[in-house]
């Protein structure tokens, strides 16, 4: 049977739209494509989090058509952008990228949500270990000269970090095992942490590897522990705190990607899938272990499962520290 030539072309139309549907999933529908993702970080431009956020947020929108937009939002120890996002309507346009401090400010802070059932935990998608460092022409050659230093006087040494952190309650609760006092000075970032190192403003700072990395490699910055479990691959001559005999830590930070409360159940496992799927990419993980950042991690029943653990952990050391909330 022959048809018109218009007609024939309108078939033609319609099958070509028919085939470029069925060539996608149905899992990557999204019904809001024109709505851009609002990929809100509570830190400054600059570090590990933001790094893997622009990371990921290409790679989903190369991959899966979405547009997502990084938005850094710090203030208040991560506070300010995790309450925004606590508020945001539970469609899944609004996603909060995070790190450990999303579970310490319950502690630290009086909040207006709840950490653990104000959100829907998507997926931990990457992990870095904490570093402590000095400038490279500081005294301090080793970690142990710091802490006989800090001890002989105490509160005199300083150490930048942005306030109400897991960096400060990590670094507090080193502090009170090695028996040591350093005074903390607040930054807005740990990029301007280690400028402030650099620059002689203060002791020392505690920040993620990332944050560390171009000015360790350069020779500006000299790694004196970190408080892991093990040796960091980026810099295995860096001895862990506890191989200096003192108390064992596991202080890694951990990058947590979370929706508001009550977004439904089948955008967020659609959103799990975009965005491990994005991570766990080669050329991305290669490009993240470059940044000193490793992919992957646990998603769903399983991440909101170490989460209630992780939490009820920090709650015992910041009340173990001493930390008073804000």
């Amino acid at each position: 049977m022959k048809f018109p030539r218009r007609q024939s072309l309108h078939l033609a139309a319609a099958a070509a739209a028919l085939m470029i549907l069925l060539a996608f999933p149905a899992h990557r529908a999204w019904p809001q494509a024109a709505t851009p993702i609002r990929l809100v970080v509570p830190y400054p431009p600059g570090g590990g989090i933001d790094s893997t956020a622009r990371i990921m947020a290409e790679e989903v929108g190369r991959t899966q058509g979405a547009v997502v937009v990084v938005e850094n939002r710090p203030g208040a120890g991560t506070v300010i952008a995790t309450e925004a996002v606590s508020r945001a309507k539970p469609d899944g346009n609004t996603l909060l990228l995070t790190l450990n401090s999303f579970l310490v400010a319950a502690y630290t802070h009086k909040l207006s949500y709840d950490p653990l059932t104000s959100f829907e935990p998507i997926c931990m998608t990457a992990t870095t270990p904490l570093v402590i460092v000095v400038d490279a022409r500081s005294p301090y050659r080793s970690f142990d000269d710091l802490v006989r230093a800090a001890r002989a006087k105490p509160g005199e040494l300083t150490y930048a970090q942005i306030t109400g952190t897991f960096s400060v309650a990590g670094f507090e609760m080193l502090s009170r095992d090695v028996g040591m006092k350093m005074t903390l000075v607040p930054f807005a970032g740990n990029a301007r942490s280690v400028t402030a190192v650099l620059g002689g403003h203060v002791t020392a700072t505690i920040v993620d590897y990332p944050s560390a990395a171009g000015q360790l490699r350069a020779g500006s910055l000299r790694a004196l522990a970190t408080p892991s479990r093990a040796r960091m691959e980026w810099l295995p001559e860096v001895p862990t705190v506890a191989e200096l005999g003192h108390q064992e830590l596991d202080l890694d930070l951990w990058y947590g990607l979370f929706a508001p409360k009550a977004t439904p159940k089948a955008r967020i496992g659609q959103l799990a899938d975009w965005f491990t799927t994005s991570v766990n990419r080669p050329e991305v993980r290669s490009k993240l272990f470059a940044q000193g950042i490793k992919a992957g991690g646990e998603c769903g029943v399983a991440f909101a499962a170490f989460l209630r653990k992780q939490s009820d952990e920090y709650g015992l050391f910041i009340r173990e520290a001493n930390i008073k909330a804000e």
